[in-house]
């Protein structure tokens, strides 16, 4: 679990950059070489993340899941715990203590979610990946090899011959894939069934012809530096590799999904319907909050928010003249033609032209300001029908690889222009894109800080960065207004619903109709939401405790300074060291206030 008093013990400068007299001591080094050689051996491990992450020469082939490789994985980051727990903390300088108290709470969290069998990965990730339960309706080898092939590096011969060995080698991740979750259905942990439908025709859309794959695009556009001869080898081994060995391998997979295992999955949704699942619960929600609330208190909050945010929804709505009930005026919002796109393209520029008009108001927020470019793309038709609104897929200045927003053009009538505002601030500028570009890029930080993420920090800024589109002169219309505060409702409405789902017997049908009664949002948005709660217990939590929290401290910072409140230095200083835990970031506002008011 984690340590929820983390910050109470951490000797912090705002800076962190205070060294020890006469240079760094021996156990700075320690600590260093500890840290290097974890990494290094984290990305050998896997292989996607060294492409996710831009980490050199390790991109071909796959996390091996066999039970060997798990098993010694387990006992490598026992052994990191160990060895950190020998380590004098007193002796290390003031910014390699935080690293030592933030690593340090990564590996003991990996160490502890053994008990159900997740992924030991010290790299604060967003979800905690099951071995239990490897594929859903939001992750799995449906979305994850298309992902990854995606993203590898597509530049010289050798960067070819990479995903060539890595289309060569998907049957046997399919076939580790397929033992965990025999495995899983032996334990009897399997994901809920109503959450799995559309999980076999995802992995269907990868069964097509090697003309039609995306895993081959690559080999559409080399680049015109590789040779001619080389071109037609490696575009001929990549359709061999696709014939051969991807596409039975998919097709295999598709065959155990449809007559083996989605039978087998559970009728019920709640985690706590598993063996353990109650702990799992506890254990995801402090993973995703790092906070100390319970999952009846984070309700409690909940049913506040919903109450508020429906009282500015309420005066909105007063606002536009509407006659007629709050349902009444969801229903208008969720069916009038003039509020969607007709076509795909329409609807992807429109996201355009908002990120265009918000890109020069970020000045006056910010001092800092990533290099990495971002993009907007479609989501991917294979998996569009279960995934969400939008999401945003990190890029790597190391990499040569732009950050991406990926848009749902699935089902246009479910798609609002009143939403997009408010989206586009969430997963690409100022949220999720600035965000994490800044902490990719920042430097003389260890790479596990530079790559890591924390539920409540990583959402929690996107969610503040919505209500940032005030400041920069949107929400205008009264109808993007109300999209704004209906994303905020949404926010507050998980809270309600997670807990409600897996701390106090909720059903499916009373967690959609609760949803659908505090937010217009469309009822495919609604389901696929609800589904995602029950497949990632406690994740959507992050986000309106992140938020809270961010705002508290903001409005701490404007109380105390007065005159003496700088937003853009506000804003840069909680992004100046990555994600952090929400107790690590309050310290360091309260210093940073301290500072202020004293110079």
């Amino acid at each position: 679990m984690r340590s929820y008093a983390l910050a109470l013990i951490i000797s912090l400068s705002v800076a962190c950059t205070a060294q020890a007299p006469g240079g760094a001591p021996p156990s700075t080094g320690e600590l260093k070489a500890l840290l290097d050689a974890d990494w290094s051996y984290w990305m050998a491990q896997h292989p996607e993340l060294a492409t996710a992450f831009g980490h050199p020469g390790r991109h071909a082939g796959w996390t091996d899941y066999s039970a060997a490789a798990i098993a010694a994985r387990a006992a490598y980051v026992r052994s990191s715990a160990q060895k950190l727990a020998a380590i004098n903390r007193g002796a290390l300088t003031a910014a390699d203590q935080l690293n030592l108290d933030l690593y340090k709470d990564i590996v003991d969290a990996a160490v502890a979610g053994l008990e159900w069998d997740n992924e030991p990965v010290p790299i604060r990730g967003v979800i905690p990946h099951n071995l239990r339960m490897p594929m859903n309706q939001l992750e799995g080898l449906a979305q994850d090899v298309p992902l990854v092939i995606s993203q590898m590096p597509a530049a010289s011969v050798a960067d070819y011959e990479d995903i060539v060995k890595s289309l060569d080698a998907v049957p046997a991740l399919v076939d580790q894939t397929i033992a965990l979750m025999e495995q899983g259905m032996k334990r009897g942990w399997t994901p809920p069934k109503i959450t799995f439908r559309d999980v076999p025709s995802q992995v269907q859309g990868q069964i097509v012809d090697a003309t039609k794959s995306p895993l081959l695009d690559a080999f559409r556009k080399i680049p015109a530096a590789i040779g001619a001869a080389d071109q037609q080898r490696l575009v001929t081994a990549a359709e061999v590799a696709f014939n051969t060995h991807t596409k039975p391998a998919f097709q295999k997979l598709f065959d155990f999904l449809t007559t083996t295992y989605l039978p087998a999955c559970r009728e019920t949704t709640s985690v706590t319907a598993l063996d353990g699942g109650a702990r799992m619960y506890a254990y995801n929600v402090g993973w995703h909050t790092t906070s100390s609330e319970t999952p009846q208190q984070i309700h409690e909050i909940g049913l506040a928010e919903v109450k508020r945010i429906r009282a500015a929804m309420d005066a909105v709505i007063t606002e536009t003249k509407f006659k007629g009930s709050f349902a009444d005026f969801a229903t208008f919002l969720r069916t009038s033609p003039q509020f969607f796109y007709k076509d795909a393209p329409s609807l992807l520029t429109g996201y355009r032209d908002i990120t265009k008009r918000i890109e020069p108001e970020l000045a006056r927020l910010f001092g800092r300001l990533p290099q990495t470019p971002y993009g907007i793309a479609p989501v991917p038709d294979a998996i569009a029908p279960s995934q969400t609104t939008g999401y945003y897929q990190p890029g790597s200045l190391k990499a040569g690889r732009a950050g991406n927003f990926f848009a749902n053009t699935y089902k246009l009538d479910m798609r609002p222009r009143w939403e997009m505002e408010a989206l586009t601030m969430h997963e690409a500028v100022p949220g999720h894109h600035l965000q994490i570009a800044i902490g990719q890029e920042l430097e003389g930080l260890p790479a596990f800080r530079n790559n890591s993420s924390y539920t409540a920090f990583v959402e929690g800024w996107a969610l503040y960065s919505e209500s940032l589109g005030y400041e920069m002169g949107f929400y205008k219309d009264p109808y993007a207004k109300f999209g704004q505060l209906t994303y905020d409702m949404w926010r507050a409405v998980r809270l309600v619903v997670d807990t409600g789902l897996h701390s106090m017997n909720w059903t499916r049908d009373q967690a959609i109709e609760f949803f659908a009664s505090n937010t217009p949002k469309t009822r495919q948005d609604i389901t696929v939401e609800v589904d995602r709660y029950i497949v990632w217990p406690g994740q959507a939590l992050g986000y309106k405790m992140g938020q809270l929290k961010i705002r508290a401290l903001r409005t701490k910072a404007e109380q105390k300074l007065g005159a003496k409140f700088d937003v853009r230095g506000f804003h840069d200083l909680l992004l100046s060291q990555g994600a952090l835990p929400m107790a690590v970031l309050e310290q360091r506002v309260d210093e940073w206030i301290r500072m202020r008011l004293t110079s």
